[in-house]
């Protein structure tokens, strides 16, 4: 070995932070002792000094240049060099994977590196590393010793350097703390003896970076003394550039994958956060956008499925229907999909169930941000969020499920074929409103799908996905309503949630957090509790919206003291077109204004009839007799839900109920309102005497609401009476107004407000029934007239 040889190894003192110098040479290496004297450790100054004086240089000596290397090492006996290979050796059996570097680096950790990779804390900023170049005070230089100044080191004309640009744009997933998981992910794979060799290695090509051999090193050790004397890009390289020398070509890919996953999981993660982040215009702030944690309230998911509508009601006391009687275990969003989940079920299909407007999308949501924010579910390497809202633009294209995914989140086309079936590499699919996916799913004739590249169509691609033919390393989780279970596959093992929209003290909580001034706040928690029924109903976060938008916009307009609606009738209608005419926009199919009217008659007259039974539920035989599809029922109006009875244990039948008490109550009214309204028939008294007239007089609408009355008291439970007062709040015209887009009537309705309240003043002078007089008083509330 001449001197050239030996200087090739050396990486000159004057290394700026961007360049890492790697000598060229072959890939074995024989061990040899250096002479003590050919180097010399400058003394450190102390780190970070920031002293304006020069260093002084004027106790520098310059000796005379040391024996070639080759005299040098011949002149060891060959006893001496067995001796220190072996202590060498020793060195490196002796080294156990334990963290014990720099209290200011990191902390200790007292297991493999491999198993706790990911407890690896690190306090170091994103700067810490970058900060030192090769010359940095905290990495000790190893500077050949030389006669004099002009004297210089000689570098290999083949020598390979890894050369960092300046103007590159670091990528802002490339963190210390990414950076040195990464590489200690990857290095905890070797073995002893290749880990031994590759310390080796880097001793032998950046003996710059090290005052001793990194033999003594752990490898958490080893991975912060890189991060201390080069920068992340240069450590990434340079760590690749060693593995490549001891033949890891597989590690090598394995490390560009991290690093590749790392950049399109931060991409990812920052679309999502705009797409999601932000709740609208109905929660501004003073023209600024609200987030939507700042608004996002808990929400009352059980273990337990089947457990029917919520029964609770202001007049009446309904017992538990004969559904599911286990209470389940109260569950909360970052229990979906969650490692503990994953580890007990061993199942990878979630269904979470609700009725129309009990905050599936909520839920959905809050699990996306909380992935995005580092705040939950981060032992899922990407949540890709598949609306079927979303997915409606694919229902005519031949497609594959990689292309569905990249068209929507482009970020997503770095990702690879093997990304998608690594078991490393968990991805979880959300797909939000199977109910809303319009196509008939046949899980007997469709064709069999385990390629996620493969072109097809997006049903045989749904149907593989709920038969788990397709990804089956990957978990998915499906939102819904209840009549979504058909749409599974019998033999498909899943897991199915209940979510039941707020508890008591979510719905102040709600609110309290839907307003910013607290004033507003409370006088809206007053308002809810001042009406039995409307706080009740408040247990749907989708209600819970439409009150609080009805009472922003007249604080808006006529300040905190403004009276607020008295018509619980007012806030039911806004519910029903909330359900049936924003629901067809987003994804129900569309249904002509006769088609609409039609269908809400025959739930209203079913449901009368129902109350007038003491009925609440509706097995699917009894259902047909409705001719109200339970499609159109539960899942493209929402007014009605499905659940499974479980009297027996080998017996089970689906029954269909509507989505609360109170909305069988109200679309009853809403039945015979109507046809009075538009076809002049008291449904109580079979017919008028001019059946045909279009023009109604007051006294006329007067007898059906006097009849509606007396109907009323031949029933001593009150079963009718919140059904009296949504009819007689139908007679505002502020309800009627929004009952227009269901009338066929043109002719002006009369002014019956006084009529009306006269004849319940009447019935509670009367003093037939004391035990109703509270009832009749709530109508009277209903009319906005005093008692």
């Amino acid at each position: 070995m001449d001197d050239s040889d030996l200087m090739d190894r050396v990486t000159p003192s004057g290394s700026s932070l961007g360049d890492a110098v790697s000598a060229g040479g072959q890939s074995e290496y024989v061990e040899e002792e250096e002479d003590e004297d050919l180097y010399y450790i400058p003394e450190r100054r102390p780190s970070l000094d920031l002293g304006t004086s020069p260093m002084d240089t004027s106790q520098w000596h310059y000796v005379d240049q040391a024996n070639s290397p080759v005299l040098s090492y011949s002149s060891m006996s060959s006893e001496k060099s067995e001796k220190m290979e072996k202590i060498d050796e020793s060195l490196t059996r002796g080294v156990k994977h334990t963290a014990c570097g720099p209290e200011q680096v990191r902390e200790r950790v007292q297991s493999s590196p491999l198993d706790n990779f990911e407890n690896i804390q690190l306090v170091r900023a994103d700067s810490y590393s970058s900060c030192y170049t090769l010359d940095s005070d905290d990495c000790e230089n190893r500077i050949p010793k030389v006669r004099n100044k002009e004297d210089t080191v000689p570098e290999s004309p083949d020598a390979l350097v890894l050369i960092h640009d300046p103007n590159e744009i670091r990528h802002p997933s490339l963190t210390v703390e990414f950076t040195f998981k990464a590489i200690c992910k990857t290095l905890g794979m070797l073995s002893d003896g290749e880990m031994h060799y590759f310390k080796r290695i880097l001793w032998r090509r950046y003996p710059q970076s090290f005052n001793t051999p990194p033999q003594s090193m752990d490898l958490l050790d080893l991975v912060d003394r890189l991060l201390e004397c080069y920068n992340l890009e240069i450590s990434l390289k340079l760590t690749k550039y060693v593995l490549e020398e001891i033949g890891k070509k597989k590690m090598v890919d394995y490390l560009q994958s991290l690093c590749i996953r790392n950049e399109v999981r931060y991409d990812l993660r920052q679309s999502l956060k705009k797409i999601y982040g932000e709740m609208g215009g109905d929660c501004s702030k003073q023209g600024e956008m609200r987030s939507f944690d700042d608004v996002f309230t808990n929400l009352n998911i059980k273990s337990t499925s089947d457990n029917g509508p919520n029964l609770e009601h202001e007049v009446l006391t309904i017992g538990k229907l004969d559904s599911n009687r286990k209470e389940g275990k109260q569950l909360s969003v970052q229990d979906l999909m969650s490692k503990e989940w994953l580890d007990k079920t061993n199942l990878r299909f979630l269904l979470l169930t609700g009725g129309a407007g009990s905050g599936k999308t909520m839920a959905i949501k809050k699990l996306i941000l909380d992935w995005v924010e580092e705040k939950s579910h981060q032992h899922v390497s990407f949540l890709v969020p598949l609306p079927f809202r979303e997915l409606k633009k694919f229902e005519d294209k031949q497609t594959s499920l990689l292309e569905i995914v990249n068209e929507l989140y482009p970020e997503t086309k770095q990702l690879r074929e093997e990304d998608y079936r690594s078991d490393e590499c968990l991805i979880l699919f959300v797909f939000d409103g199977l109910d809303e996916f319009c196509e008939k799913l046949d899980f007997h004739n469709t064709e069999l799908l385990g390629d996620p590249t493969e072109i097809t169509s997006l049903n045989i691609i749904m149907v593989n996905l709920l038969r788990g033919r397709l990804l089956f390393r990957d978990v998915f989780m499906f939102t819904s309503r209840p009549l979504v279970r058909r749409c599974i596959p019998w033999d498909t093992h899943y897991d199915e949630l209940d979510l039941r929209g707020f508890g008591e003290s979510d719905k102040d909580e709600y609110f309290k957090k839907r307003f910013i001034n607290p004033d507003h706040a409370d006088r809206v928690i007053a308002y809810t509790k001042s009406f039995k029924t409307l706080r009740i109903m408040c247990y749907l976060p989708l209600f819970c919206s439409l009150v609080a938008d009805e009472c922003e916009n007249i604080f808006r307009a006529k300040g905190l003291q403004a009276e607020l609606p008295r018509s619980l009738t007012y806030m039911y209608t806004k519910l029903v077109l909330a359900l049936t005419r924003q629901y067809r926009v987003d994804g129900a199919p569309a249904l002509s204004p006769d088609e609409e009217r039609d269908c809400l008659m025959k739930l209203g007259k079913t449901a009368l009839t129902m109350i007038e039974k003491g009925q609440f539920k509706l097995t699917r035989c009894e259902w047909k007799e409705v001719g109200v599809s339970d499609d159109e029922a539960v899942v493209n109006s929402g007014l009605c839900t499905q659940y499974v009875t479980k009297p027996f244990i080998l017996f089970q039948e689906r029954v269909i109920s509507f989505i609360h008490p109170t909305m069988q109550e109200y679309l009853a009214a809403l039945y015979v309102f109507l046809s009075f309204r538009n076809h002049g028939k008291n449904i109580f008294e079979q017919q008028l005497k001019d059946r045909f007239s279009r023009m109604f007089k007051g006294h006329k609408a007067m007898e059906m609401y006097k009849s509606a009355v007396d109907k009323s008291f031949t029933y001593e439970d009150g079963k009718l009476d919140m059904f009296l007062r949504f009819l007689f709040g139908m007679v505002l015209h502020i309800n009627v107004d929004l009952l227009k887009p269901f009338c066929t009537n043109s002719a002006k309705w009369p002014n019956m407000v006084d009529d009306a309240a006269s004849l319940i003043k009447k019935k509670i002078k009367e003093n037939q029934f004391p035990g109703r007089n509270e009832n009749l008083r709530r109508c009277l509330e209903e009319l906005g007239v005093s008692t």
